[in-house]
């Protein structure tokens, strides 16, 4: 049985990332395989748009043999995995401690304002999600940023237009841009 999504198709990892499921599974003891449910749950994030939705997750939750609660538990404990749909940039904004001492609650307010949405809201667009997240552990480079695995540091007003725009302009792929 697979997990039916919002549309009505079934969720199911595809043949490859089942076999990479299935094969850190084998890592573990047989009665450990919940032990593959953080990097089996980023992957069910990759083949679903970048988001866990409820049938991705118990899509997870079936393939690890462990009840659906477990994985909920874990998806919505960290920031790194997204319970609803996110634009094709999610900027995660560290907010706390030295980021937030060296101005980035106000750098978040002026990308909220210059971008139209709110904490956890994405432009019509599609391109931009905000994020506000713990420490990102960069806290010598404050403020700063995560947009997919690059950092992006000492942020300024003039940093974040220059991103924005060049995301729409499509200069840059997801992920790719460094700001300098």
């Amino acid at each position: 049985m697979h997990a039916v999504t919002s549309n009505g198709t079934p969720f199911k990892f595809s043949d490859a990332a089942l076999a990479e499921v299935q094969g850190l599974m084998k890592k573990y003891p047989d009665d450990r395989q919940k032990s593959a449910i953080l990097r089996a749950l980023h992957i069910a994030q990759e083949e679903n748009q970048g988001w866990l939705s409820v049938p991705a997750m118990d899509h997870v939750a079936e393939v690890l043999s462990i009840t659906p609660i477990e994985v909920y538990e874990v998806a919505s404990f960290y920031s790194m995995y997204n319970l609803e749909p996110v634009g094709r940039y999610v900027l995660e904004f560290c907010h706390t401690g030295p980021c937030a001492i060296e101005g980035a609650e106000q750098l978040i307010e002026y990308t909220k304002l210059k971008l139209g949405i709110g904490k956890n809201q994405t432009t019509a667009d599609g391109l931009f999600t905000i994020k506000e997240v713990e420490c990102l552990g960069a806290c010598g480079y404050a403020p700063m940023m995560q947009v997919g695995q690059y950092y992006h540091e000492h942020l300024t007003e003039e940093k974040i237009d220059r991103f924005i725009n060049d995301c729409r302009a499509g200069k840059i792929d997801k992920g790719t841009w460094k700001m300098h």
